[in-house]
Parts: C-alpha cells; sequence; structure tokens
C-alpha cells in the first residue's frame, strides 16, 4: 500500500509541475503584453495628434478663428461681358465703298467668382480670367455691400487681376508668407462656389511648385506657373478667392482644379501669395506688371537628360539655350549649366525657378549659383531685363500709348513704305490674346487706315480705338502684300 501511495504522489507532482509552469509562463505573458501596449501607446500618441480620433489635438479652434477672420475679407465677384461683331455687307461695299452697309451684333453674358481685399482702401485682388472681356463688374462684400468695380490692371502671365471698390475702412486680409508654407500643413478655401457665397472648406498642402499648364502661352505671354496643391473642396466660383492658413493668413489665390468633370474630385490649385503680392504692387503702383527675365532657356532634369548631358545629378534646372544679348549671356551663363540657386532659395524645377525670378523686378541683380558644364560651382550676378532688354521700369501710360486690344503698334520704317508703296501705316510689331488677335491679326500686318482715315502714327491709331465706341473699319495689308478690311465693334 505504501509503494502504491507513493506513486500517487509522483503522480500528482508530476501533474502539478506542468501546471505551475504553465501558471508562470502565462503570468509572464500578461505583464510582457501589459508593458508592449504602453510601449504601443506612447508611440501612438503624436499620430493621434494628427487628428483621427477624439484625443486629437487638431486645430479646430484656429479653423474657427481663421474662417471668422477671413469671410469678411472675401468678396464675391460678378461680371457681365458684352462682345460685338461687325458684319460687312460685302454688295453695299461693292456699291458706296468699304464699311458701308455694316451690322453690329451683340451678345451678352455673365460670370461670377471670388476676390480677396487687399487694402482697407478698396484695392481686391482676383483672377484674370474671372474678369477677362467684362464690360461691367460688380462686387458683393460679405455683409451684403455691393459696389461696382474698376480693374485697375491684370497679369495674364500669372493669372492675377486687380480691382478697386470705392469705399474706405475695409477689412483686409492679413498677407503671409508661402515660402514657408510647407507639404501637409492644414489650410482653408474660402469662396463663393456655384454662388454659395461665404464658403469655408478644408484640406492640407499637398505638394508645392506644381506647374499644370493651364495658362495661355504665346509669343508675347509667357506663364508663371508655380501652384500651391491642395486638397480643399474648391470649385467654380472659388476661383480668386483666398487659401489661408490656420492663423487666417493668405497664402495663396485659389485658381484651379484638376477634374474629369469640372467639380472638386481631388486637387485645387493656388497661386503662392509672394508671388500675388509682387504683382499686385507692380499693377498699383505703375498700372502693369515689371516683368524681369533671365533670358534663357530652361528645362527640368529628368533621368534621361541627365544620362543624355552627362550630368552629375537631376538637382536643379536645365540651360537648354541662352539668348543672345540677353541678362544670362551678358553675365556669363552658357548652354548646359545647371542653375542651383536664384539668390539663397533651391531651385529644382522650372515651376519654381519661375516664380523665384517672377518675384523680381527688371534691373534686380540676383545671384545665381551655377554648376558649369565642367562640373565646378560658382556664383554669378545676374541683372535682369525686360521683354525689351531694358532694365528701366515702365509705367502703363507709356505702355498705352504703344498697344491697345492686346496688340503692341510700331512705326513703319522710310524701306518698309517704300517697298509697299505707301505713305502711312503702322505695324503690329506683337500680338496677344485680345480682341484684334481674335479678328485674325498677327505680327507684321500693318494697318493703314481706321474708319477710312489714314493713319499717320502709333498713337493716332491707339487713340482712336481706345476712345471709339462704335464700330471700327480696319484696312490693313496682310504679311502677304495683300490688301484686306476688318470690321469690329467695341
Amino acid at each position: 500500500m505504501n509503494k502504491n501511495i507513493k506513486h500517487i504522489g509522483y503522480g500528482l507532482l508530476g501533474g502539478m509541475l506542468p501546471l505551475a509552469i504553465f501558471l508562470l509562463m502565462n503570468n509572464t505573458t500578461d505583464k510582457i503584453s501589459h508593458i508592449d501596449t504602453n510601449k504601443l501607446a506612447e508611440k501612438s500618441i503624436p499620430t493621434l495628434r494628427t487628428g483621427f480620433s477624439s484625443t486629437s489635438q487638431l486645430p479646430l479652434e484656429n479653423f474657427v478663428n481663421a474662417s471668422e477672420n477671413s469671410l469678411n475679407s472675401v468678396v464675391h465677384v460678378m461680371t457681365k461681358v458684352e462682345t460685338t461683331t461687325f458684319q460687312r455687307d460685302a454688295f453695299s461695299e461693292f456699291l458706296y465703298g468699304p464699311g458701308a452697309g455694316g451690322k453690329e451684333y451683340k451678345q451678352f453674358g455673365s460670370g461670377s467668382g471670388s476676390g480677396v481685399i487687399i487694402s482697407s482702401d478698396g484695392f481686391i485682388v482676383t483672377n484674370n480670367h474671372v474678369i477677362k472681356d467684362a464690360k461691367e463688374i460688380s462686387v458683393t462684400l460679405n455683409d451684403n455691400r455691393q459696389y461696382e468695380a474698376e480693374v485697375i490692371g491684370t497679369d495674364p502671365s500669372t493669372d492675377i487681376a486687380v480691382l478697386r471698390i470705392k469705399e474706405k475702412g475695409l477689412k483686409a486680409i492679413p498677407i503671409g508668407n508661402s515660402d514657408n508654407v510647407h507639404v501637409g500643413e492644414w489650410v482653408l478655401a474660402v469662396g463663393n462656389p456655384f454662388n454659395l457665397t461665404s464658403t469655408v472648406t478644408a484640406g492640407i498642402v499637398s505638394a508645392k511648385a506644381r506647374n499644370i499648364n493651364i495658362i495661355e502661352r504665346n509669343q508675347n505671354n509667357v506663364p508663371i506657373e508655380s501652384f500651391i496643391q491642395t486638397d480643399a473642396a474648391v470649385n467654380p466660383g472659388n476661383s480668386g478667392g483666398a487659401l489661408v492658413n490656420t492663423k487666417g493668413e493668405l497664402i495663396g489665390i485659389n485658381t484651379a482644379i484638376a477634374s474629369q468633370t469640372g467639380s472638386f474630385s481631388g486637387y485645387s490649385f493656388a497661386i503662392p501669395v509672394n508671388l500675388v503680392k509682387k504683382v499686385m504692387q507692380d499693377i498699383i503702383e505703375y498700372g502693369i506688371v515689371q516683368r524681369g527675365y533671365l533670358g534663357i532657356q530652361i528645362a527640368d532634369i529628368s533621368q534621361e537628360l541627365k544620362e543624355q548631358q552627362a550630368l552629375k545629378n537631376t538637382r536643379g534646372v536645365y540651360v537648354a539655350g541662352v539668348i543672345k544679348d540677353g541678362a544670362s549671356e551678358k553675365a556669363g551663363l552658357k548652354k548646359g549649366d545647371v542653375i542651383l540657386k536664384i539668390g539663397t532659395k533651391e531651385v529644382n524645377s522650372v515651376a519654381s525657378l519661375q516664380e523665384e525670378v517672377g518675384k523680381r523686378r527688371p534691373g534686380d541683380k540676383i545671384p545665381v549659383t551655377i554648376r558649369t558644364i565642367k562640373g565646378y560651382e560658382t556664383v554669378k550676378e545676374i541683372v535682369l531685363r525686360n521683354k525689351e532688354g531694358n532694365t528701366k521700369l515702365v509705367h502703363k501710360k507709356k505702355v498705352q500709348r504703344n498697344s491697345t486690344l492686346g496688340a503692341t503698334f510700331t512705326e513703319l520704317s522710310s524701306k518698309e513704305k517704300e517697298a509697299l508703296s505707301i505713305n502711312y501705316g503702322v505695324k503690329v510689331k506683337s500680338i496677344e490674346s485680345g480682341r484684334l488677335k481674335a479678328l485674325g491679326l498677327t505680327e507684321g500686318v500693318i494697318i493703314t487706315r481706321i474708319n477710312n482715315e489714314p493713319i499717320e502714327h502709333v498713337e493716332q491709331l491707339t487713340n482712336r480705338l481706345n476712345s471709339n465706341n462704335k464700330g471700327v473699319l480696319l484696312e490693313i495689308i496682310r504679311r502677304n502684300g495683300r490688301k484686306d478690311y476688318i470690321g469690329f465693334g467695341l
């Protein structure tokens, strides 16, 4: 019997030993799991602060303050567009001469967008495309006061326009610094989409220095696109409205959306306020933008270009060509050089380089860091020049003497008059988007008469076009030497 008890004791001990080991291990596992959970919780705190849980520190109060501070500085811009066409009567012209029997036809339309009050005495920034071709512009404030607005100036290259209303004591928006904006930063879009006034949406900065090729390019208009990309909802009507940070400071002017439908479906784009600020200051002070040029052709550095040109890396912007007698040639830049910095700002895309240069005026001296074809870095000081190759600033009144309706004119030389057997006329020196281009005029066309009056000099033509509010008939000589007539209404 003692033998049996001994065997039972061994059996109990053998059974209890695994049980003890199991309990010990289970208790240890609980402690490790608890410690690990604490560590995970500690590591997840920064994630919670980005705004995805009830314990987050999302700057909701900042959103409220930023919205309240911005709404009274954002206005609703409404336009009335009137276009006039002149239809010639060939039979009457045959009997009675050019311009006889013609008729004018008018077409009317309307549009709307947003704008931002930038000064207490009535200056407002909006998009050029919002007020383009408008005959009448009205502005409605957030408190429903309504005013007629005048166009102070426009800049098709950046899609910026400056308006003014006759009022003082307005709520001007604080101006921020778009250079200090970071990808991932919270932003608000304030505007009037679909005529829904005082609308605020939120998102983050998705990218900077984005070029989407939305601004028209021609020989007289070099687009400057270096947009701030956001995922804040922006729709038709938001154009010209404010992109603000959580402090309520203006950091951009909302301009475009990326959409397959015409409405918001992913990303929107805003002009950086540092570029806007320079453009609006030029327009207010001079009536036109004082734009400086480097005088080079540039390209983004892709992997393919890097290999083709045996470049050291993909940093910087490639100089694909240097314009003769331009600012860069005078400073010693050559084809094949790579621009690394404009001033102290690194540039790694055409868009970012254009933005930096676009903030400056003709006559400004800027240090440009380049990597030469031989591979060494150096700094060149470049004096920016305007399109005419000058460094002096020009006032709008002087430009208007030679320009109107999108065209710039110049006097004919004696040789040109002799070659065409004419004694008068002026030539289209350059032409961009505008009434005359839409009518088919091109660079090199010569205008000899306006409403049968011989044109002796440029100011005579521009004065007649600017003062005439009725039908106009132009006698022209095309580049192939053929005489023609163009009629239209103003």
